[in-house]
This record gives C-alpha cells, sequence and structure tokens, in this order.
C-alpha cells in the first residue's frame, strides 16, 4: 500500500488518549494549587513584614524558609515514588504543602510561620518530583517535552489565581486569609487517589517486582554508614537553617559550606563512583537556573509596592501579566523543545529574554508597558523551565527517576533561596529595581553555557566515558522528535 494514499498522519493531540489527558488534567490541577500556595507568600510579604515588624532580609528570608526541607522532601517523596508509585507520592505531596499553607494563617510570630514553610517546602518538592514522573512516563514519549510544557504551566496559573484573590480578599479579610483558602488541595489528594491510574512505565517496569526499588539504600548499606549519613541530614538541615534565619547572623559562610558539603556527600553516594559527577552537575545547573529565575519572583510584588508605589489592584494587574507571560512560555516551551530538541529551545529561549530584562525594570510610570514587558521576559525567560523536568528526567532510568528527580532539583532550588535574600542584600547598596535586572541577566547567561553546552553529561563522560554512553543515547532520544 502506498503510504501517500493513507493521507496525513492525524494531529499530534489524538496521540494521547483519554487517560491520559486526564492523568496531565489531574496533576496539572495540583501544581496549579502548587503555584498558588507557595507564591502566597510573596505577595502578602510586605503587610506580614509590617505586623510581625521585620526588617527586609528577614522577610525575604521566608521565602527562602520553603527551600530548606526542600531537598530532603524531594528525595523522601522521591523514593517514594519509585518504591509505592507515583500517585501515593502525589496524594502525600499535595497533603504536605495544603496543611502547610493552612498553618501558615495562625503564626503568631516569625518562628511559627517560618516552621509552617518548611512544611510547605517539604510538600512542594515531593509535588514537583512526583507529578512530572507521573505525567512524563504516562504520556508518549515523542511529546514528553510537550507533556512537561503544560504541567509546569500549571504552576504560573496558580501564581495568577493568587495574584487576583490577593486584591479581592487582603483589602478586606487580611493576609491570613489568602494562606487559609490554600487548604483547597486537600480536597484535589483525594480526588487523585480515587480517581487515576498509575504511570504507564512505573506500572510496567517496576510496579510487578517482587523486590521494591529502594533508592537509599546506599545511603544506610551498615550500621555505621546509616549513623554517618543521619548525622549528615541533621547537619545539612541545622546548617541550612542557620542561613536562611537570624539564627546564622555574622555567620552564614561557615554553615553554608557545611550543608554543600553534606549535600554533595549524599550525591556522591547517591550517583556512585560512577555517576556522581552527573549528580552534582545537574545540582550546579539547576542551583543557578533558580538563580535567575527566583530574585523577579520573589520580590516582583515588594518592588512594585516600594519603589514603584503601585497600590494592591495594580499589583494584581501586573502579576496577571507576569504570570500568563509564564503560562505561555512553558506551551511554547514544550513545543519548540519537541521540535528542535530540549537544550536548544533551553539555551535559544533564554538568549531572546536577555533583550527585556533592563528594560523592565527601567520602565517607572506605564503600568501597561511594564505589564508588556514583564509578559516577553517571563515568557522567554521562566516560561523556559516547563521542560526543566524533562532535561533533568531523562538522564535517569525509570526505577530511581523521581528520587534522582527529586533530589538533584530540589537540592538545586535551595539557589531560589539565596536569590531573594541576595536580592535583599543588593538592594542595601543600589535600588530593588537594579540589583534584580544584575542577578537575573548574570545569571541567565550561566545557564545558556550549562544546558546549551550540554556541561552535565560532558563533565560527567570525561570523569567516566563508559558509564556515560548509554546515558548519553538516553539524553539525546529524549530531547528529539
Amino acid at each position: 500500500m502506498n503510504p501517500a494514499a493513507a493521507g496525513p498522519p492525524p494531529p499530534w493531540y489524538r496521540e494521547v488518549s483519554r487517560g491520559q489527558w486526564k492523568a496531565m488534567a489531574a496533576a496539572w490541577i495540583g501544581y496549579l494549587l502548587d503555584g498558588f500556595d507557595f507564591v502566597l507568600i510573596t505577595l502578602v510579604l510586605t503587610e506580614i513584614a509590617d505586623e510581625f515588624h521585620l526588617s527586609p532580609a528577614a522577610a525575604a528570608s521566608l521565602v527562602s524558609g520553603a527551600f530548606v526541607t526542600r531537598w530532603l522532601g524531594g528525595a523522601l517523596l522521591g523514593a517514594m515514588g519509585d518504591r509505592h508509585g507515583r500517585k501515593a507520592a502525589m496524594v502525600a505531596s499535595i497533603l504536605l504543602y495544603s496543611l502547610g499553607t493552612f498553618a501558615c494563617g495562625f503564626a503568631w510570630d516569625y518562628a511559627s510561620l517560618f516552621a509552617a514553610r518548611l512544611l510547605i517546602g517539604m510538600g512542594m518538592a515531593g509535588e514537583y518530583s512526583a507529578s512530572a514522573t507521573y505525567v512524563l512516563e504516562s504520556w508518549p514519549a515523542r511529546l514528553r517535552n510537550r507533556a512537561s510544557g503544560f504541567l509546569i504551566s500549571g504552576y504560573a496559573g496558580g501564581t495568577i489565581l493568587a495574584s487576583e484573590l490577593y486584591k479581592w480578599v487582603v483589602p478586606h479579610w487580611g493576609w491570613r486569609w489568602m494562606f487559609w483558602i490554600g487548604v483547597a488541595p486537600v480536597l484535589v489528594a483525594l480526588w487523585v487517589r480515587r480517581a487515576l491510574p498509575e504511570a504507564a512505565d512505573w506500572s510496567a517496569e517496576v510496579a510487578g517486582r517482587a523486590a521494591r526499588p529502594n533508592p537509599f539504600r546506599p545511603l544506610f548499606r551498615g550500621r555505621v554508614r546509616g549513623c554517618v549519613n543521619a548525622a549528615l541530614a541533621a547537619a545539612a538541615t541545622a546548617a541550612l537553617l542557620c542561613v536562611f534565619t537570624p539564627l546564622g547572623a555574622g555567620l552564614v559562610w561557615p554553615p553554608a559550606l557545611l550543608a554543600a558539603g553534606c549535600l554533595f556527600a549524599f550525591a556522591a553516594q547517591l550517583g556512585g563512583r560512577r555517576g556522581w559527577v552527573l549528580y552534582v552537575a545537574l545540582m550546579c545547573t539547576v542551583f543557578c537556573a533558580f538563580l535567575y529565575s527566583w530574585p523577579i519572583q520573589a520580590l516582583l510584588p515588594t518592588y512594585l509596592k516600594t519603589e514603584l508605589g503601585y497600590a494592591p489592584s495594580e499589583v494584581t494587574d501586573v502579576m496577571f501579566y507576569a504570570g500568563f507571560g509564564t503560562m505561555l512560555g512553558c506551551w511554547l516551551a514544550g513545543f519548540v523543545g519537541d521540535w528542535i530538541g530540549t537544550r536548544r529551545a533551553y539555551a535559544c529561549t533564554l538568549l531572546g529574554s536577555l533583550a527585556f530584562v533592563f528594560p523592565v525594570f527601567a520602565v517607572q510610570d506605564s503600568l501597561v508597558g511594564l505589564g508588556v514587558l514583564l509578559f516577553f521576559l517571563l515568557a522567554l525567560g521562566q516560561g523556559i523551565s516547563g521542560i526543566l523536568p524533562k532535561y533533568i528526567a531523562s538522564h535517569f532510568p525509570t526505577e530511581n527517576r523521581a528520587a534522582s528527580l527529586g533530589f538533584v532539583y530540589n537540592t538545586g532550588a535551595l539557589g531560589g533561596a539565596v536569590a531573594p535574600v541576595l536580592g535583599a542584600h543588593l538592594a542595601e547598596g543600589m535600588p530593588l529595581g537594579r540589583a534584580l535586572a544584575v542577578l537575573t541577566f548574570g545569571l541567565t547567561l550561566v545557564v545558556i553555557v550549562l544546558v546549551g553546552g550540554d556541561v552535565p553529561r560532558r563533565l560527567a563522560r570525561l570523569a567516566d566515558p563508559d558509564a556515560m554512553a548509554s546515558s548519553a543515547t538516553l539524553v539525546e532520544t529524549g530531547t528529539r522528535s
């Protein structure tokens, strides 16, 4: 039979079954509510700072608080997803960050609010790894950049929803009600558990095994090693608390170096003799990606209210432009990634975003102009993060994908904890807008080099050429259609 006589191939969306669209919808809603819960603190940061009499740096550390426990939540809930299924990990993560957000509304001081943010961080980390692996393993392999972009766009949708509620809720009822509304994801968690099948790849490759995978086995092989690693986990958490709270005032570098050493020790053990370089290189790449993106995400509302003097309703308008730009950028990233490859899409899109960084912070008196520039900056600069899960996950096999993705991504996400504090400190010597522009522009260039140049895989190949042969094939086939 002549293939031409069969007519053109069906559109891509018909390759996705009804069950796969349902999986996407459920995970997307989880990301929507994840974004909603997480961005609340940035919207009400000035109100909280006024009520609790916090300095700008102390207030910014509340944003950082959720990142302190992300590495632990990503690893634990990721391991849960590898061992017991992606769906169970999704439910657990949604419950954690929803209850943490609800608790924020009852905070009576800085310490109690920071503690609730720690719980949110653990849940958000698990949501990222569980939902990303769930969707990527459920959709057709040829369309997984698209799946990744669609999924991450839910987070941007949550920021839009939160900013719209902000202008109605806070002026009438105060900032605490914004957090109490955040308990809604609990209902989604229950629906997810009841209605969804397990991820196809995990069901096919792992579910039927007599011995389920245990990604943490290398960390607890023997009593001595187990005790040492438990001590390292406690030391890393304590050190991060010192770095990002007033506990470590005046002693930032020693605990920061201690935390980095502990986390690199975990990466070395989880990656093994042949894979530790890949783990560390990916962690550093994600760290830089958060450093370029999170100064704007965390401190944009503060910049709008303090330096530009915008009212809450005007802040909402600007955040709508920003959130919608990020959402559209995630969708675009998925299509471009399937078209030209993940790494090329990442580098080219970030390069285009540089043209908008300084103009955004040069606009002083035009709400519409600022909104339009932010739309394009975030569509290109932050929307491309929609395919970051695809980029990271393609380096790991199914049996340890969720734990590896969860650990690598959420350890690197500590860049998001550093970013707002670094932005606030830079703003002590220059206007906040200029500080945000400098951080965003400089770190974007670094990420262009790291991802576009495929630096993590190249370093891993130098460390062990034989071990990277199959991994290189996995990355390439995962990024080309």
